[in-house]
């Protein structure tokens, strides 16, 4: 077993900036640079090692992990967003509705905020209960941002945004984000933009209704993990944890689960491989210890 350097698949969404192709060193000649798929099974766009492979012909199952053993299939997607300019207002079904409309899972998803410009920030779920008639006419009226929340954010935040969950990621923003792998997402709301085609993007108001939560938000604290760890998020498909190194560290692994280790500012080692601000490693289940040296935070994701 081996520590794999992953080659992430990126996207040019019309929303998207620079800034992960000129500070987090993303190999593309996409323009704009919106999205990097650090770790990623999904067809829309595989994650690739350094001969080329994609991590599905690489990886064996005992590498994943027992846990991963658990679903029909890879279980999660990390990925970079940055956010020149604010995404669609937009909610994702769950796996109920998923599957049964679909023939997809639905998404559960978790941001860390990377970088955060003066004055941005997210919107996340009703500020207080809504009908669905109150939220079908701020769609058509274009008030909709007006029953949200809106928080502003700094570098080193987190939100948890379940399944049904309404939410946008506001420009400005640089976000890691763990999510259930599905690429499956309902537009709501656009700010009335076209894509590249002239036309403006597709809206998916008639499914959004029938499975986003009308209830208020309220948002997730999530709880210390053993021996220390800081626990970010926590759900069936992902569990993720920060770790701030300042010097030597390790990191243990088990059968239960591969780690994703993501380096979201500074640098340093991860075994002999040098490690920095952007990039992430794969190290296989049951790899043993990983020695960790350098300044620098990572998040580390996996399946409990």
């Amino acid at each position: 077993m081996e520590i794999l350097k992953l080659y992430p698949a990126c996207k040019n969404y019309i929303w998207g900036g620079t800034k992960l192709r000129e500070r987090y060193g993303k190999k593309t000649d996409m323009d704009p640079v919106a999205e990097s798929w650090e770790l990623s099974f999904h067809k829309d766009g595989e994650t690739r090692l350094s001969d080329g492979r994609t991590l599905s012909q690489a990886l064996t199952s005992a590498e994943l992990g027992t846990a991963c053993a658990d679903f029909p299939f890879f279980p999660m997607l990390i990925k970079f967003i940055d956010a020149k300019q604010n995404l669609s207002v937009q909610v994702h079904p769950s796996d109920e509705y998923a599957l049964a409309n679909e023939q997809s899972f639905g998404k559960t998803e978790m941001w860390y905020v990377v970088e955060a410009e003066e004055g941005a920030g997210l919107y996340v779920g009703f500020s207080r209960d809504v009908s669905k008639t109150e939220y079908e006419n701020a769609i058509a009226n274009g008030t909709l941002c007006e029953l949200l929340n809106f928080y502003p954010v700094k570098k080193g935040e987190c939100y948890f945004i379940p399944a049904g969950t309404i939410h946008a990621i506001g420009a400005g923003c640089l976000i890691c984000e763990i999510q259930q792998n599905s690429n499956l997402t309902y537009r709501v709301f656009d700010y009335g933009r076209v894509g590249a085609d002239g036309k403006p993007r597709e809206l998916h108001v008639e499914k959004a209704l029938r499975v986003t939560d009308l209830k208020k938000y309220e948002k997730l604290i999530p709880s210390g993990g053993q021996f220390g760890e800081e626990v970010l998020g926590s759900c069936r498909y992902f569990h993720v944890t920060r770790h701030k190194i300042h010097g030597e560290a390790q990191i243990a692994t088990d059968a239960r689960s591969f780690k994703c280790l993501t380096c979201v500012s500074g640098e340093g080692k991860i075994g002999t491989a040098q490690i920095c601000r952007g990039d992430s490693f794969l190290v296989p289940a049951n790899y043993g210890t990983v020695s960790l040296f350098g300044d620098m935070e990572l998040i580390c994701s996996e399946v409990k």
